[in-house]
């Protein structure tokens, strides 16, 4: 079981990183910012322009700590890897598979997605009943329930993706009833990705980066090609099996958006508007999810098929060691991760 150590995120635009000895030494032109010794991380995601020092990326490839590289506005840029761990059989076993998967995978995948999606609109309603007083709750509830066995109908992965999108687009046009305060500040009209137009998408986009670049390294560090997906098109830099998996924990991080609004975490004043329309974090906007992030990965889960309690943490680790095992042939089915 791998241990689940702390992740370092570098907010700060005006900093870098680089190698002391055994040391990560964060600095500025000011001087020593802070240092850290490896021991004690397991991930960097690094939100500054002016990066790290080439011998601290060899470092952190031969320690297996994996260094992500994202915009300040939370775009995924790069990641420094270190070697591909694993058998190579694995690999192998992926691509052959994966040329043409199995559409069972893809229609659990997304099956998957509706249920805990489900399990986050019943989990809401059932503590605040009075967000359903038009109905829309109901409707949506059980035009999604009506989806999961259409997926299993479904016998390609354009007619999967459709149905996907017609439950995402029910989906978000009742989230904004989720939110029940700060409402003046904080609403979703729609999704809106490349740029968020407003603050509820901004913080999701922000998540949703990091959760993709966790299990991408988690992938990799159980022998798999991130990049090779069974239902995202295949990309140049995109990491489409990381995209494939994180689909089934979606629900975790708007629940936990919702959790900091609703709670007022988090204010309009953690965010900046741009001319553009764009709508981003501020430096202490990022602070603030990035902490409620961190407490979120360390809370305990029932894992559902382990029957085992587990740091949510470890969630993308277990699930890519779960896929590697379907993948050679010892588990019959991939189990998805679902919300119970």
């Amino acid at each position: 079981m791998r241990k689940l150590l702390n992740s370092l995120y570098i907010t700060d635009e005006t900093v870098w990183l680089a190698l002391d000895g055994e040391n990560i030494v964060c600095k500025s032109d000011e001087g020593e910012k802070f240092r850290i010794p490896f021991v004690n991380i397991e991930e960097i995601f690094c939100f500054s322009y002016l990066g790290c020092s080439p011998a601290l990326m060899g470092k952190c490839a031969d320690l297996g700590i994996s260094l992500n590289f994202i915009s300040p506005q939370g775009e995924f840029l790069a990641r420094v890897q270190g070697k591909t761990k694993g058998n190579i059989f694995l690999r192998k076993a992926q691509f052959e598979q994966f040329v043409a998967p199995p559409i069972l995978l893809a229609q659990n995948t997304v099956a998957a997605k509706i249920h805990n999606t489900l399990f986050l609109i019943k989990r809401s309603l059932r503590d605040y009943p009075q967000i359903n007083e038009g109905g829309e709750l109901t409707c949506c509830i059980e035009r999604l329930q009506t989806a999961i066995n259409k997926t299993y109908e479904a016998s390609d992965i354009g007619t999967l993706m459709g149905i996907e999108g017609n439950c995402a687009k029910e989906y978000f046009s009742i989230f904004d009833k989720l939110i029940l305060s700060q409402k003046e500040d904080f609403y979703l009209v729609s999704r809106t990705k490349r740029p968020p137009l407003d603050k509820v998408n901004a913080m999701l986009s922000y998540l949703y980066t990091i959760m993709t670049s966790t299990y991408a390294s988690a992938l990799e560090s159980v022998g798999l090609d991130s990049c090779y997906g069974f239902y995202h098109a295949l990309r140049s830099g995109r990491s489409s099996l990381a995209c494939d998996l994180v689909e089934e924990t979606r629900c975790v991080i708007e629940r936990l958006v919702l959790t900091l609004i609703n709670l007022k975490k988090i204010h309009a004043k953690d965010f900046e508007i741009q001319e553009s329309g764009s709508v981003f974090l501020t430096k202490e906007g990022k602070k603030k999810v990035l902490t409620a992030w961190q407490e979120k990965r360390r809370s305990m889960i029932l894992h559902p098929f382990l029957k085992e309690k587990i740091p949510f943490g470890l969630l993308p680790y277990i699930q890519s060691s779960l896929l590697a095992k379907y993948i050679r042939g010892e588990l019959s089915e991939y189990p998805c991760f679902l919300q119970k």
